[in-house]
């Protein structure tokens, strides 16, 4: 039985990745544009119901995405609607607002958001009532424009009191440290960032800058456009569902994954990296074993979102491998990395790495490797976010563009304290040792000790 998932992508960077993202699909299940069959292999289609609906046409069974678009301004559904992939989703799963958000969150979350949200709801309703065992949601968004942030931190929000017990796994975009698109960015990623903590299961942090850094450094694209950058997204929303899509020795799905990457529940703030990456014209030249995917995912180089994991510590970690691959050749190479590089690794969470395997490579590779980690560094986005938004609010910056959508600052003020307690607690788990809880616990039964003799 298929664990089916519903897409849903929102705003201008939720559409473009989308769109990417359900090429890369068609691909791998040998499906053609219009959702015919083309394959050769039964595998691509044993569990294609995961992401599609699968419709009786006359004389072929078609093959129709789960997905709703979204967008507060017409023009990205309609270039979507337009393009290679336009034909692929059902004409009423487009929902589109009329002015546009603005960049402004509160327009996304209280003003035009909310006026479609109910009708995007029934739409998702829709999507999820045919499914045999759904397995939860996920959204692609911004976090620093105004539809992706705003009307995704809504939507999330209905989702969690409407499928309580469904997954809600997010890809956001975050703003990157040196490029900024808008200026009032860090209002809205911290604002979003405010609601992601409470309403999502997994939230799998991506940003530009890292993204650009890969594509001219390991792709070696001298101007990369934001369809190199989309295709890489693309590369980890297939590495993370492909246990679900196809069989695989070590199977995972969404509530594994989650089950054992997140310790505690507000750390749910997810790094991808993905391999390998290389230049297609060396790909002669280049050797992959998995010894060379293994370290490719835990260095900086691969990671899709900017921050250090030398300056944090992996608090867990999944790997999922792709390909002709081993299980025992995986997990010991996985161990043995962990063994070399043990100060990376918090003590109190032992065999913290999980290993996932799945047969089937991605087209036009033989093997390759995905890896979701939570790692106490990425509070660097955080704190890089909270240093630009207090500088702002400190002085009422751009407020009134808030204010006006309806929006108290008492908001403003809750965002930024709950991001300073994420980084307090990410600190916290990163300096914890076993000794100190040791020692703590040690005191403890020596006070319950001496009150127990006291007693007698």
């Amino acid at each position: 039985m298929p664990r089916e998932i519903v897409n849903v992508q929102a705003g201008q960077a939720g559409n473009q990745i989308g769109q990417n993202f359900w090429m890369m699909l068609l691909a791998e299940h040998g499906l053609d544009q219009s959702g015919m069959y083309h394959g050769t292999d039964p595998l691509q289609i044993e569990r294609v119901e995961t992401y599609f609906l699968e419709i009786d046409s006359g004389s072929a069974a078609k093959y129709v995405p789960r997905s709703v678009q979204i967008d507060l301004e017409a023009g990205v559904c309609n270039r979507l609607r337009s393009g290679p992939v336009g034909g692929l989703f059902k004409p009423d799963t487009y929902i589109t607002g009329e002015g546009g958000a603005g960049n402004n969150w509160a327009k996304g979350f209280y003003t035009d958001g909310a006026e479609l949200v109910d009708i995007i709801m029934d739409a998702l309703r829709k999507q999820s009532e045919p499914c045999d065992a759904l397995q939860g949601f996920q959204i692609i968004q911004s976090l620093g424009g105004g539809t992706g942030a705003g009307l995704g931190s809504l939507l999330l929000s209905k989702l969690r009191e409407e499928y309580p017990d469904r997954m809600l796994a997010t890809f956001s975009i975050l703003p990157s440290p040196k490029v900024s698109e808008t200026v009032v960015e860090p209002y809205n990623a911290l604002l979003s960032v405010h609601q992601l903590v409470e309403n999502s299961d997994m939230t799998i942090c991506i940003d530009n800058e890292a993204l650009y850094d890969i594509t001219t450094r390991a792709l070696k694209v001298k101007s990369p456009t934001f369809d190199d950058l989309n295709s890489l997204v693309s590369q980890v929303m297939c590495g993370v569902s492909t246990s679900l899509r196809f069989p695989g020795q070590l199977n995972g799905d969404l509530r594994k994954l989650s089950l054992n990457l997140i310790p505690f529940p507000r750390l749910h703030f997810l790094a991808p990296s993905y391999a390998p990456f290389y230049d297609p014209k060396a790909r002669s030249f280049t050797r992959v074993s998995v010894p060379d995917l293994t370290s490719a995912l835990f260095d900086r180089k691969n990671l899709l979102v900017a921050c250090d994991p030398r300056f944090g510590r992996y608090l867990t970690a999944a790997t999922i491998f792709r390909g002709k691959i081993s299980s025992q050749e995986a997990e010991v190479t996985v161990q043995q990395l962990q063994q070399k590089n043990s100060h990376l690794f918090v003590e109190w969470i032992p065999d913290n790495v999980s290993v996932t395997l799945c047969s089937v490579p991605p087209v036009g590779q033989k093997q390759s490797a995905t890896c979701l980690a939570n790692t106490t560094a990425i509070q660097e986005l955080f704190t890089r976010n909270l240093t630009q938004f207090s500088a702002m609010y400190k002085r009422g910056a751009f407020l009134h563009w808030y204010t006006g959508e309806g929006m108290d600052t008492m908001e403003f003020s809750e965002a930024e304290s709950n991001a300073r307690d994420l980084v307090a607690e990410y600190q916290q788990y990163q300096e914890a040792t076993l000794e100190t809880e040791e020692v703590e616990y040690e005191h403890v039964s020596e006070y319950n000790q001496s009150a127990a003799d006291e007693s007698q």
